[in-house]
């Protein structure tokens, strides 16, 4: 099939290469220009290895981000990773429309950090959903779904890496088979069940070491690797990585104060409501990620020291 591919980053080149690799025409690929001072895009750069024609509009509102489309006479549009907004306009051009990539289960968590607010909410699973791109932010018709199930100590590197961007890639290609070859059926999205979340950033991942020990073990895992859950130590941020969670088995077996640290070895232990977080890796402001022992040693921390503060 002859396909437009609208994307970026390494999910972008990653659905560019799979659909290269099986033989279908990639007759244009879009991306968005990068910010100055910004590492290339890993998928402009791949588009560009196999001298395939590219385009890099500031917007696809733009008239001239609508000729090319038209120009390109495509089977069928796939947006994968795509920040820009893509018009009706746009995205209807191809003979087969547009498909496009979201990775949870819509209509649940549409938004920008779809990934990270089921697992820091305690969601046991959580997907990828192909649906069709509309002027509303992830309402279109829905294509395919897939499921996967978040365990206690996934994280977001875990559930993304090793599930969601292979499964994604694997469903891109899917989906468009499906829609090229008229076999598919489209489910108009459920907005009783809908929720939207904005992006998880500094403010949405600040530890507070009073909130339960789930709370807390959530959190971490929500945002490893990024944004990286924080604290303060000395007035300085510290991100932790690696969480445990360890509940008391009787009241009162905890001692201390919430934040406080309890034990350095291979794994810092620290207090929290209802038992101790254990994190194997922190990150300060002012230097690298390190494991706790040298952590420790480096911006001396000792038990009994408090975290938050």
């Amino acid at each position: 099939m002859k396909i437009a591919i609208i994307g970026q980053q390494d999910f972008g080149k990653s659905v560019l290469e799979a659909l290269v690799a099986r033989g279908d025409e990639i007759v244009g690929v879009f991306c968005a220009p990068e910010k100055e001072g910004a590492k290339p895009d890993p998928m402009r750069l791949a588009a560009e290895a196999r001298s395939l024609r590219t385009f890099q509009f500031p917007s696809l509102k733009a008239p001239e981000a609508t000729a090319a489309m038209r120009e390109l006479n495509a089977d069928i549009g796939i947006m994968a990773f795509v920040l820009q907004f893509a018009p009706q306009e746009f995205v209807n051009i191809p003979k087969h429309g547009t498909i496009q990539y979201h990775p949870s289960l819509l209509p649940k968590y549409r938004g920008p950090s779809s990934i990270n607010w089921p697992i820091s909410l305690g969601e046991t699973e959580t997907g990828l959903t192909i649906f069709r791109p509309t002027d509303g932010l992830d309402e279109g018709a829905i294509i395919l779904q897939k499921t996967t199930p978040i365990s206690e100590n996934d994280t977001l590197g875990t559930v993304y890496f090793d599930r969601l961007f292979p499964m994604g890639v694997a469903a891109m290609l899917e989906a468009a088979d499906l829609v090229v070859t008229g076999k598919h059926s489209e489910r108009v999205q459920d907005e009783s069940k809908a929720t939207y979340e904005g992006w998880f950033r500094v403010n949405e991942s600040k530890i507070n070491w009073h909130n339960h020990l789930d709370v807390v073990h959530n959190l971490i895992r929500g945002c490893d690797p990024a944004p990286g859950a924080w604290t303060t130590l000395g007035g300085k941020k510290v991100q932790l990585f690696g969480s445990r969670k360890h509940p008391a088995r009787t009241f009162g077996e905890v001692k201390g104060k919430p934040g406080e640290v309890v034990s350095i070895a291979d794994s810092m232990f620290i207090n929290v409501q209802g038992g101790r977080i254990e994190v194997t890796k922190l990150k300060h402001e002012d230097g690298k990620k390190m494991g706790s022992a040298e952590f420790a040693d480096a911006y001396g921390v000792v038990p009994g020291k408090l975290l938050g503060n």
